[in-house]
């Protein structure tokens, strides 16, 4: 007797579109970051930045991954950007944006 098995279809799921607010549980460590870090008075930290230069990547951003990172154990910034495409919670508290580890950094 041969035994049937279900097939993966691969390239199905990659064409399956993703959306974080149903692939993250309401309990997930990176929507409580987000939670902390909109709470945060972060006006002291804007001031800080300069006018020139290039588009500055927003702090809650930073702050967020660097407190993802940490609770995780990536405490690697190469990892961090790495993860900012890799991994969903990472993805949500960068908003998106895959900051390089240098600008994580400074």
């Amino acid at each position: 007797m041969t035994r049937k098995f279900k097939k993966p279809d691969y390239e199905a799921t990659m064409k399956a579109p993703i959306v974080l607010e149903d692939a993250l549980p309401a309990n997930d460590l990176a929507r409580f970051v987000v939670d902390i870090i909109s709470q945060l008075e972060l006006n002291k930290i804007y001031a800080g930045y300069a006018e020139q230069g290039g588009e500055a990547i927003a702090p809650e951003a930073l702050l967020g991954l660097l407190f993802f990172g940490y609770r995780t154990g990536w405490f690697s910034l190469r990892k961090l950007e790495k993860a900012t495409y890799e991994n969903l919670g990472a993805r949500y508290v960068a908003g998106g944006l895959h900051p390089d580890h240098d600008t994580i950094a400074n």
